[in-house]
């Protein structure tokens, strides 16, 4: 192991059982937003939400935000049994356009927010406890030099069908690509055991400071720009537990997996120029990997008023099958 790598593990490796209610709301000095970002998300948001109601209740989350995508599931009547505010991701700065996905839904969230420190929890997550919440906030409320948390956890696979949950064969684009991609070009981040988590939580004086890819890419681009903006020793992992969350089909995973590419590639001081993500039988989709600009520059050119200087075509990989390949 990289010696820096091991120190890191040992120094910034925290544990959910260190930071229990009492001990929050002791350290407690800065106001704390979360962001939920959902699409079709009913059956497991009271879940990761009621977690989050009684930390509110307990004065340690002062803020919290749904961010829905158009969701025709019910999600958005969920929030409004539960009492929690919840925005539609086109109508949060608008001017930028439509949403294109998760890290765009991150990005806006993050800009209707105010807490000067912000989560990020995954709205399709179950078996959310206070406990996997506390540890994400906890270093960054109890350690003043953290800038950046990430959660840390065993992802089971569920196959169905009544057979046996797979302790550890969850999180396949994460060990297939994200981790072998790390290790060979980005080694300092080696130790995150869950590089690609959707659970992490902040300061907003680092985040605003940091592109958005609007899909996939966001959570491997934010650490790599966390790691080059303010250093391996300022980022942290916690240890919460188990996280389950819903499975794709493996064949789906392909354009997961080459968006995030695409945004590590970027940050290697490459320039890829992203072509049609062929898969075989599968209809054609479009994969937008664009990147929103760091809010700080958007609130210095006054609320976004100099839009133009942003809005540019986004490139666009589309996804389709081998024969639509072959008609082009």
């Amino acid at each position: 192991m990289h010696p820096a790598v091991e120190r890191w593990l040992a120094r910034r490796t925290y544990d959910r059982a260190d930071y229990p209610l009492e001990r929050l709301q002791a350290a407690k000095r800065q106001t704390v937003s979360v962001v939920v970002p959902a699409k079709n998300c009913a059956e497991t948001l009271p879940g990761v939400l009621t977690p989050l109601l009684i930390l509110r209740d307990h004065g340690i989350v002062d803020e919290l935000l749904v961010v829905d995508a158009n969701s025709g599931d019910g999600t958005i009547e969920v929030c409004a049994q539960l009492g929690v505010t919840v925005a539609q991701e086109d109508a949060l700065l608008a001017q930028f356009g439509p949403a294109h996905g998760k890290g765009d839904a991150m990005w806006r969230g993050l800009w209707a927010t105010s807490g000067e420190i912000v989560a990020f929890l995954d709205g399709d997550s179950t078996g959310l406890q206070p406990g996997f919440v506390r540890g994400l906030l906890g270093p960054l409320l109890c350690h003043d030099d953290l800038m950046l948390v990430k959660g840390a956890f065993a992802r089971p696979f569920q196959p169905g069908g009544g057979a046996a949950p797979i302790p550890d064969g969850g999180g396949r684009v994460t060990e297939l690509m994200a981790r072998p991609l790390i290790n060979l070009h980005v080694p300092e981040l080696a130790g995150f055991v869950q590089p690609l988590a959707g659970e992490v939580a902040a300061r907003r004086d680092l985040l605003e400071r940091l592109p958005f890819p609007v899909g996939y890419g966001v959570e491997i681009a934010m650490l790599i720009d966390a790691l080059r903006t303010v250093g391996l020793d300022r980022l942290a992992q916690a240890h919460l537990g188990v996280r389950q969350n819903r499975h794709q089909p493996l064949r789906d995973l392909g354009a997961m997996a080459y968006a995030i590419l695409v945004t590590a590639e970027r940050r290697l001081g490459r320039a890829p120029q992203p072509g049609p993500y062929v898969l075989p039988g599968a209809p054609e989709q479009e994969l937008v990997l664009d990147e929103r600009p760091p809010l700080a520059e958007i609130r210095a050119d006054g609320d976004g008023a100099d839009q133009a200087r942003w809005l540019t075509s986004p490139p666009i990989a589309t996804v389709r099958s081998s024969s639509a390949a072959r008609s082009r």
